[in-house]
């Protein structure tokens, strides 16, 4: 049901100037705007994912051009309500709720699901960015935080494909971002965009599909976990070799039931073999590898892990962590023993957790930490701990999830970790630092040039910072692009079809950032 008017703060009662605002712009399009006293506002408008925290945004939108976006932009400033965008909804703390000649690029709209990036760049050309392996992820929030996936050590992040961004300023302004022409609202979107705008518009590098392919999996179920922990050590020696090919991909999945070391070899099945890689882990192991030469096929089969069969897209109480992990700061061996041991003896208080270690670099790295807001380009690997409540998220599972994290740190004294912006955390206290990094005090300087008043708002956004707001190149309002000539793969833009906008007032907001 919706909530009673008596309850509801002033943006969000009936015929305040909010919503009188918005039912102007929305006028031809009954069904562009909800608001909470709406019949099932919170099933069929809010739609949260992570049902553990409790959100009631004033408002949620549904615009179909940039302008429409522009509009509520300015209506949310008038009101003083704060503004987020949705792409595909996967906040995990419902926050949400180029450069060469003969490029192909493809112009994408920011609602646009991987699922539907992958098939359509595919038709338009057997084309293809690096993304992650969850098809009901939206691109708006995937590429505008970093966008970790299989093929990242070869083509690097997804946001490392952004030529150029068509974005709405806090002024209600509809502008364009390049290297050239406002370098630094580039430069923020490209890792951070949530604090500083709303993005409709993507224009992509895109690379040829590739054409072979090794998918392999390393099933290993013994008695204990902690009997698991020689085999993790030996995955960790081999993901932080320096000169580690970088046609793998692979990943660690520690669940209730054993272990799976999974992941995509992009070449051929020879060029696998020669790595050794299943003699140099434990044994043991149920091994099966497929040889795939389809693209689509490849990621079809990303989509089929035991991890995201179980909370890809479903909605659900749930609490996460995640740390990054150097080449020169690897978990030492008397911590893999504790934390594998931890696994056979913690009260989970559920049955559905995953510790889950992603290993990165390759072409990552080989980007300047400066040159992106993206704060992690000396990462080696990810931990991303999850766990999901069973009806409610109870403090037993929390603490569970919280310390597997705690018992790898303290193993580690003295070593400085991070936190990936996708897997935010709502419980940390200092996450724009582990967010973002070095790259926080530019962050802070650009948002109080082009968002002094913080509209664009979340627990853990990028907060303004005034004392150094003169040194921010840009910030021009416009809606001109460039004029940069470029080949754009036609039938993709679906700007405003699956975006919606939380307008998020008065009210009570505990959350996390777009995966």
């Amino acid at each position: 049901m919706g909530s009673s008017n008596s309850t509801l703060p002033p943006p969000s009662q009936p015929g305040s100037p909010l919503q009188v605002c918005l039912n102007n712009v929305f006028a031809s399009n009954t069904g562009g705007v909800s608001y909470p006293q709406d019949l099932l506002y919170q099933f069929l408008d809010v739609k949260p994912y992570n049902t553990a925290y409790s959100i009631t945004p004033a408002a949620v939108t549904r615009p179909t051009t940039a302008e429409d976006v522009a509009a509520i932009v300015q209506c949310a400033a008038a009101s003083s309500v704060k503004v987020q965008a949705r792409s595909g909804g996967h906040s995990y703390g419902d926050y949400s709720v180029g450069g060469e000649d003969g490029a192909v690029v493809a112009t994408i709209g920011s609602g646009t699901l991987l699922a539907d990036v992958t098939s359509r760049l595919h038709d338009a050309g057997g084309r293809a960015i690096a993304h992650g392996t969850c098809p009901q992820v939206g691109i708006g929030g995937h590429a505008t935080i970093g966008g970790l996936g299989p093929i990242s050590r070869q083509w690097g992040l997804a946001l490392d494909h952004i030529l150029e961004v068509e974005i709405i300023l806090a002024n209600g302004t509809i502008t364009r971002a390049n290297a050239t022409y406002n370098p630094d609202i580039l430069f923020a979107a490209k890792g951070a965009a949530a604090s500083f705008g709303i993005v409709t518009e993507f224009v992509f590098l895109t690379h040829p599909e590739p054409t072979d392919a090794v998918v392999y999996s390393y099933k290993i179920q013994l008695g204990k976990h902690a009997d698991l922990a020689p085999t993790f050590a030996a995955w960790q020696d081999i993901v932080a070799d320096p000169n580690l090919d970088r046609k793998l991909a692979s990943e660690v999945i520690i669940f209730e039931l054993g272990m799976i070391i999974s992941g995509t070899y992009f070449g051929t099945q020879d060029e696998y073999n020669a790595l050794n890689f299943e003699g140099r882990l434990a044994q043991n192991a149920t091994v099966t590898v497929s040889v795939l030469d389809d693209w689509l096929g490849i990621v079809g089969n990303w989509a089929e892990t035991e991890a995201l069969q179980i909370v890809g897209g479903i909605s659900g109480p749930f609490y996460s962590k995640s740390l990054t992990f150097q080449a020169t700061t690897l978990i030492p061996m008397t911590g893999i023993q504790d934390l594998f041991s931890y696994f056979d003896t913690a009260d989970k208080g559920t049955l559905i957790w995953f510790a889950i270690f992603d290993v990165e670099g390759g072409a990552v790295n080989d980007v300047p930490q400066n040159a992106t807001a993206y704060g992690h380009r000396d990462a080696q690997f990810y931990m991303q701990t999850y766990a999901v409540g069973i009806g409610s998220l109870s403090n037993t599972t929390t603490a569970f999830v919280t310390n597997m994290s705690d018992i790898v740190m303290s193993s580690m004294p003295g070593v400085q970790f991070g936190a990936y912006v996708g897997y935010v955390d709502p419980k940390l206290t200092d996450g724009p630092q582990e967010y973002w990094g070095t790259n926080l005090p530019r962050l802070e300087s650009i948002k109080a040039a082009i968002d002094p008043g913080d509209l664009f708002h979340n627990p853990q956004s990028v907060s303004p910072v005034a004392a150094a707001a003169a040194n921010v190149s840009g910030a021009q309002p416009s809606a001109t692009s460039s004029g940069a000539s470029t080949a754009s793969i036609g039938g993709i833009r679906r700007v405003g079809v699956v975006w919606e906008y939380w307008l998020l007032g008065m009210l009570a907001v505990l959350g996390a950032s777009l995966q």
